[in-house]
This record gives structure tokens, C-alpha cells and sequence, in this order.
């Protein structure tokens, strides 16, 4: 099994003897039971990882970790987007889960007319919160070294303004002419230059006719991925993975 990785403040990700304490410690001593001599990885979420061992522990909640390499692994290219509708109870954490898990790269809640789920003040704060928690834990749990952004919810216009930018911008819809699997990909696979790939995934009542006139204005054509209907919380992982295969970042 792979090392256990650890969110750890940026400027401490360096050869040598580190501290890891806090929430992260207590979760590395007394959830993982992590001792003397087991292997450990420690990231700023943004790409860094130092890799090493684990030298002591001191009580409940803090760990030292020898660390013996670090490494920086490079943007990944085309980046992919999935703006998601906001699915009812936490189906939204699900997906963010799922797709975290999967390689989505930026995850932007979307406030689509179909929503029956509202994030409205205090509420859509602790929402967003849990969304970003969320991909935060399931980032480690993949052992990724770079966690995805959640980024604030978006309104319809937003996401028009997003797709218009993108290499490929798409919205996913059952009743697509084009399949997602024959799109056509962005030219420049390592990234120079390209807008990436932004994926559209509508609420449990389906995308509006005026939402999808908005989003072919700014480039976007709906697309189905297979002759089966998925629900909203779980199409932008499956949309995800086929494009991280046909792009070769699953290569």
C-alpha cells in the first residue's frame, strides 16, 4: 500500500526534520496509528510532496517525519473542469468525493434554474465549506498532491463566461446529438496555451432550455456520454474518467 498522505504548511515541505501537529497529527497518531519507521508523505495540497519516514511520535497529536525527498509534479494538462449543479441533500459531497478521487482538477458549484437545493447565506456558506472539506479529505485519501479547487457558486451567466474560454466546453444532456467519447479534444495536450476542458453537469430536473441556448452562444454543445441516463452526482466523475483516458492523463 502507498504512504498515507498528510496536509502540511508549504514552507515546512523540506529535507530534513519536520513537524506534523494539529488536526493533521492527531488524525496521523491516533486514527492512523502511525509509528516510528513507517513511511509518510506530507503535501501543501498545491502540487508538493515530501516524502519520508516517521522518526517519533509525542503524545496524541504530534509526529516528526524524517523527510528524505521532496517533489513538485507539474500542472496536469488539458486541465478539466466539471461546474456541477447543485444536487438535493449530500449527493453534492458525493460528487465532489467521486471526482476528487477521480482527477477532476476544478470543481465550481453552479445555481442552475433547476436547482431544488439553494445556497443562500449562512447556509450556502457551511455548504461550500463541506464541499471544500470534502475534496480536501478525499484528495489525501487518493494521494494526490494536488487537491482540487472548489471554487465559489456560480450563476449561470458565470458559467457562460467560463465555457466561452474553454478549448472544450461541453454540457452534458441525454438528449446530446454528439457523444462526449468523439469530441474533439484540445489540440494541445501539454498544455501551452490551451483553455482546458470544462464539462457542464445540470441538476436533478435537467438544464433549462434557456440555460442551454446560453451555454451553445458561449461554445458549448450538449453531449451525451452513453445510451443511459445518469444521475447529476455521479455523470461528472464518469464524464471525467473518459476524458482522463482519451487525453492520456490516465495514460
Amino acid at each position: 500500500m502507498s504512504a498515507p498522505v498528510f496536509l502540511a504548511e508549504a514552507a515546512g515541505l523540506a529535507v530534513g526534520t519536520v513537524v506534523l501537529e494539529g488536526p493533521e497529527g492527531r488524525h496521523a497518531v491516533s486514527v492512523r496509528r502511525l509509528r516510528a519507521g513507517e513511511e509518510i508523505v506530507l503535501t501543501d495540497g498545491a502540487g508538493t510532496g515530501a516524502y519520508g519516514t516517521v522518526a517519533g511520535v509525542e503524545g496524541k497529536d504530534r509526529l516528526t517525519v524524517t523527510v528524505t525527498d521532496v517533489r513538485t509534479e507539474p500542472e496536469p494538462r488539458p486541465r478539466i473542469t466539471v461546474v456541477q449543479a447543485l444536487p438535493k441533500g449530500d449527493r453534492g459531497e458525493l460528487a465532489v468525493e467521486t471526482m476528487t478521487e477521480t482527477g477532476v482538477d476544478v470543481i465550481v458549484p453552479w445555481a442552475a434554474a433547476r436547482c431544488v437545493t439553494q445556497w443562500k447565506g449562512e447556509r450556502g456558506l457551511k455548504s461550500l465549506a463541506k464541499w471544500r472539506a470534502t475534496a480536501r479529505e478525499a484528495g489525501k485519501q487518493a494521494r494526490r498532491l494536488r487537491f482540487p479547487e472548489v471554487a465559489d457558486l456560480a450563476t449561470t451567466k458565470q458559467v457562460g463566461a467560463l465555457l466561452s474560454g474553454a478549448a472544450l466546453g461541453a454540457v452534458l444532456h441525454e438528449e446530446g446529438s454528439a457523444p462526449l467519447a468523439t469530441a474533439a479534444l484540445p489540440g494541445d495536450v501539454d498544455g501551452a496555451g490551451d483553455g482546458g476542458i470544462v464539462l457542464v453537469v445540470g441538476p436533478e430536473g435537467g438544464v433549462s432550455t434557456e440555460e442551454l441556448a446560453a451555454f451553445a452562444e458561449a461554445g458549448a454543445k450538449p453531449c451525451r456520454l452513453g445510451p443511459t441516463v445518469l444521475r447529476t452526482s455521479t455523470a461528472g466523475t464518469a464524464a471525467a474518467a473518459l476524458l482522463l483516458a482519451r487525453t492520456g492523463r490516465w495514460g
